[in-house]
């Protein structure tokens, strides 16, 4: 790294800890903060210091909320017996902006990774397994990412919660709307047609 002020070192360094922002990119952001937007610079660490005040994880589903219970899981004209099981809370939020789901949820925050040592005590499969069998949920569907950690997790609480009587499905995956085969991925490929109609 190019020789800086100290000060501004700390900015890029602090920057590079967000997901997908590399050096440049971080390097980038810091220069423009201080040379063109020195405004946005303190609304941005104002917002970062509130949110870190007051946002929690929603007591229900794990969600972020500014209350003891979120508002899908407040809203008494959601589904109770669909519990969609998502890995984070951008997960859960993909899925509200769909439209396509008027259940309520629950946010493993994680997913199964043995090779990083992450069982299913760390995701928290007992508390899924507790919320799951209250005796109103009567169908789980399984909404983890279709990775092999994704699939490994959905896999792994999908027959704990069989095991309990539960219907548990699976996100179907498939070719997207507008692709090329030729360009798809053998997994997705390989999954589109075992799942085909």
């Amino acid at each position: 790294m190019a020789a800086h002020e100290p000060a501004l070192d700390e900015l890029i360094e602090a920057l590079r800890s967000l997901p997908g922002v590399g050096q440049k990119s971080a390097q980038r952001m810091a220069y423009h903060l201080l040379q063109h937007d020195r405004a946005a610079a303190p609304r941005l660490a104002a917002a970062l210091t509130g949110a870190l005040g007051r946002i929690g994880h929603c007591a229900r589903c794990h969600t972020f909320t500014e209350r003891t219970l979120c508002t899908v899981c407040e809203d008494p004209a959601r589904d109770p017996r669909l519990l969609c099981v998502v890995e984070t809370p951008a997960d859960q939020a993909a899925v509200e902006r769909s439209g396509s789901f008027r259940g309520l949820y629950f946010v493993l925050l994680g997913r199964l990774s043995p090779l990083d040592g992450v069982g299913v005590g760390q995701i928290g499969a007992q508390a899924l397994l507790d919320r799951a069998g209250d005796g109103v949920v009567q169908e789980v569907i399984l909404a983890t990412s279709f990775t092999a950690e994704g699939d490994v997790t959905a896999h792994a609480l999908g027959e704990a919660l069989k095991a309990r009587g539960l219907q548990v499905t699976r996100l179907a995956r498939g070719v997207p709307a507008g692709s090329e085969l030729e360009y798809v991925d053998l997994s997705t490929l390989a999954h589109a047609f075992v799942s085909r109609r």
